[in-house]
């Protein structure tokens, strides 16, 4: 029997003000490609360390302190043992001019200028290339896409007017040549008067990991000694793709004195 001196209460409504039950968070939306590059992260395997590089800016940054390293290191270590040594100075060695190919000069053909005003520097790249830094000591370019791209980075490191050039270039090339399994092509190129090395690193074992085409040469420019580092690079898994376009960009290379 119903109580109508006690009628049961209707069940608790949610209070005005919006303090009932909170609200179900919105579903989260897709992220934009561009935050997607942002937050991709690619491991780069070096000489037995990890080493982590955002996609993008990150990537070329570390690729730009690699190609310093790689000479750097490379010639300070072997110095150690050829200094005073003239018979592996390196300075009977012959260097060949640049020449590419037909498919090397065709991915390149109708291109554009890539000049580096601070250091009177530049480059045929393709038309659809785009700067993305320049300051006194450092260049980059790099092709459409993300983490598919390729990269033209450039440095240039003053050094002592006694630096022995030759002898640091002729460490480089024999500690190259001692690793076949990393560098898998190792020659004597010259950019006009400047001889370098030029050398390929092998596919890595993760397509992820960027694979260098890297030169290293010495020039004398308005009374300083410089070491210029020129590198072009891409994930290992995109390097095939753009290969022929990096060894044409390479070949063009303009020095000026």
């Amino acid at each position: 029997m119903q109580n109508y001196g006690n009628p049961t209460p209707p069940p608790p409504q949610a209070p005005q003000g919006g303090y009932g039950t909170p609200p179900q968070p919105p579903a989260k939306k897709g992220m934009s490609t561009g935050m997607k590059i942002l937050i991709v992260v690619i491991v780069l395997v070096v000489g037995g360390g990890v080493v982590l590089a955002v996609a993008g800016g990150g990537l070329v940054w570390y690729l730009s302190r690699k190609a310093q390293e790689t000479a750097s290191t490379r010639s300070r270590d072997a110095l150690k043992g050829l200094a005073g040594s003239s018979s592996s100075s390196g300075g009977d060695i012959e260097a060949e001019a640049p020449s590419p190919t037909s498919e090397q000069q065709a991915a390149i053909a109708g291109g554009q200028t890539a000049k580096w005003e601070q250091q009177e520097i530049s480059w045929t790249v393709p038309q659809t290339w785009k700067k993305d830094t320049a300051s006194s000591t450092q260049l980059t370019w790099s092709s459409p896409g993300s983490w598919d791209a390729a990269h033209l980075i450039v440095s240039i490191s003053p050094m002592a007017a006694d630096f022995p050039e030759e002898i640091s270039l002729k460490a480089n090339y024999d500690s190259f040549k001692r690793d076949p399994q990393k560098y898998e092509e190792v020659r004597w190129v010259k950019f006009g008067d400047a001889k370098g090395v030029l050398f390929r690193e092998a596919a890595p074992e993760s397509g992820d990991n960027p694979r260098r085409l890297q030169w290293i040469g010495f020039r004398d420019y308005k009374g300083q000694k410089q070491m210029v580092n020129i590198m072009l690079a891409a994930q290992g898994k995109y390097f095939a793709r753009h290969e022929d376009a990096m060894y044409g960009i390479l070949y063009s290379t303009e020095l000026g004195e």
